[in-house]
């Protein structure tokens, strides 16, 4: 006889399945949410002893994983580049400019593009030598998974010591492009591996351009529809939101055409910039504030599942781990003299044309020294590590893959934690100066250039009173002088009484000027030899100012 309920047996082991991943899933949310919580007191903590936050947050990370509860917890490797590298890609390409890009585009082929080939030839080369059957595709794909510095971790670690800007900006431009090559090079090795097939090295190359071509007109094309729609929006709050959602969606929408999400989104983030205008003062105070937080939760969280995942790598079917370790550490050695060689070369090369470029690194060995040690590998090593599979697609086992992982675990441990944690001891025995007279020269031409164009707007603004104009240029070289870093009365006591009295026309007239101020920081940004980072500093203050008058 047939019963109307179901059969018991089949149900209690989908309930079981049901509730082992809702606890699953609430472990990994109180994970998250640990390492958010954990970010916070690391920075304190990271000021405090003068060391690199980031690799303390991969020290939590690996202690973590010891923790029975996390140990079990695993976050899909596709997943891992999408969530976390549009928006700290998109954080870091605010930084620079094109104008910067269009002086430094050899730099940046150089060591994004051509360095990154040259750190792939030579682990693919040693790889072959001591890994035991492990084929050249797979030599490739651990060449590729090796050889791109990661942005975020430089920007982080190199951010907590005073090192010249030429420097930290070469080594931003840099990390912005080079996971694009590796991500191409990885894909390529890893399909001929896969397949038990020779990796098509024209096929590569041309593979890089398409997708580069793609990537590109991705991000303007989408970057000019999002502002399109944001200029019918005036809310400042949803503007900022849409601006939060651009990078996942232009690296989304780059990875489906299979273009390169990671140049997209560089793109994108160099074209906002660009069509930035002087009215958006509210926007960018909210979008900077929200950004600077966004980016150091994301960042902690993303370093300290670097650590936790650490485990995993190394946790492999590997007989002979100490063999592995070795192999690990003479790959890592190879990693970092191709880069010390490399920018050997490239000192000789940038001091031939410092006259073009002035700010240009590096410019001697010491330059040469700091930037091998800053180049740190993170996410995109990670990612790529843990998406080898344990088979191909002949069913046989992937070659070299214990070899493989564990090789990425050191180098991780090399080139990010212990790199990390003497950066600021190798900035201090360098003696490196960290340039802050020229930096400052650089801030106070932006800020004359914007006080001279408020002063002309001031000049002939014909809403103004005679004698409220010396009162408002007054209050300008007040401004003038805290961009300067020095103290200036802003006015007299009558002068503030004149003020008083005429604030409303005062308000207005303060207001385009210092919309002439913004306009002229911005028109310096663009311009080449602009460090973008000094002219965004000189712009903050400009913004801050417009929105109090509001």
């Amino acid at each position: 006889m047939e019963t109307m309920f179901p059969d018991i047996d089949a149900v209690v082991p989908v309930c079981i399945h049901a509730t082992h991943i809702e606890e699953t899933s609430m472990t990994t949310l109180l994970m998250i949410i640990g390492f958010g919580a954990a970010t916070s007191v690391v920075v304190g903590l990271g000021q405090k002893l003068r060391l690199p936050w980031p690799a303390l947050m991969v020290i939590i990370g690996i202690a973590g994983a010891f923790i029975p509860t996390f140990a079990e917890i695993t976050i899909e490797p596709d997943l891992i580049l999408p969530l976390f590298l549009p928006p700290l890609l998109f954080a870091a390409a605010q930084k620079t400019s094109w104008a910067l890009f269009a002086i430094r585009w050899r730099t940046i082929l150089g060591m994004a593009v051509a360095l990154v080939g040259v750190t792939v030839a030579a682990v693919a080369g040693t790889a072959v030598l001591l890994i035991p059957g492990i084929t050249i595709a797979a030599a490739v794909a651990l060449g590729a998974m090796l050889a791109p510095p990661d942005p975020v971790a430089v920007d982080a670690v190199a951010g907590t010591v005073s090192i010249p800007r030429r420097i930290m900006s070469t080594l931003q431009s840099e990390g912005l492009f080079n996971d694009a090559a590796s991500l191409v090079i990885f894909q390529t090795a890893m399909a001929a591996a896969m397949s038990g097939t020779e990796v098509d090295f024209g096929q590569l190359a041309l593979s890089f351009l398409i997708s580069a071509v793609i990537a590109i007109t991705v991000g303007l094309v989408v970057v000019f529809i999002v502002w399109w729609v944001m200029e019918k929006i005036d809310h400042t709050i949803a503007r900022s939101s849409l601006m939060l959602m651009l990078p996942f969606g232009v690296y989304l929408i780059a990875e489906h055409f299979h273009a390169s999400g990671v140049i997209a989104v560089v793109v994108g983030a160099l074209e906002v910039r660009r069509r930035d205008v002087e009215g958006n003062s509210a926007e960018r105070v909210t979008q900077a504030s929200t950004w600077q937080v966004l980016e150091m939760l994301i960042t902690g969280i993303a370093f300290g599942l670097i650590g936790l995942d650490l485990r995993m790598v190394v946790e492999s079917e590997h007989a002979d781990l100490g063999k592995a370790v070795l192999v690990g550490l003479g790959i890592a050695l190879i990693v970092i003299a191709v880069r010390f060689g490399w920018l050997l070369i490239g000192t000789v090369l940038e001091n031939k044309r410092r006259e073009e470029d002035p700010d240009a690194a590096p410019l001697n060995i010491r330059d040469a020294t700091l930037m091998t040690w800053g180049g740190m590998r993170g996410l995109a090593t990670i990612a790529l590590a843990l998406s080898i599979p344990a088979t191909t697609d002949t069913g046989e086992p992937f070659p070299g893959r214990s070899y493989i992982l564990v090789a990425a675990a050191v180098i991780l441990l090399v080139t990010l934690v212990l790199a990390g944690l003497t950066f600021p001891t190798i900035v201090n025995v360098l003696g490196i100066d960290d340039e802050a007279e020229k930096e400052r020269q650089a801030t106070k031409e932006i800020a004359a250039r914007a006080y001279k164009a408020a002063l002309h707007q001031i000049k002939n603004d014909p809403a103004l009173p005679d004698e409220v104009a010396d009162p408002l240029r007054a209050r300008f070289k007040g401004l003038y002088a805290q961009l300067l870093g020095t103290t200036d009365d802003q006015a007299s006591s009558e002068q503030a009484t004149t003020l008083k009295e005429n604030r409303e026309v005062m308000a207005k007239v303060q207001t385009r000027a210092l919309q002439s101020a913004r306009t002229e920081v911005l028109k310096a940004r663009r311009e080449r030899g602009t460090d973008p980072e000094v002219a965004d500093r000189v712009l903050r203050r400009f913004d801050l100012q417009s929105v109090l008058l509001r």
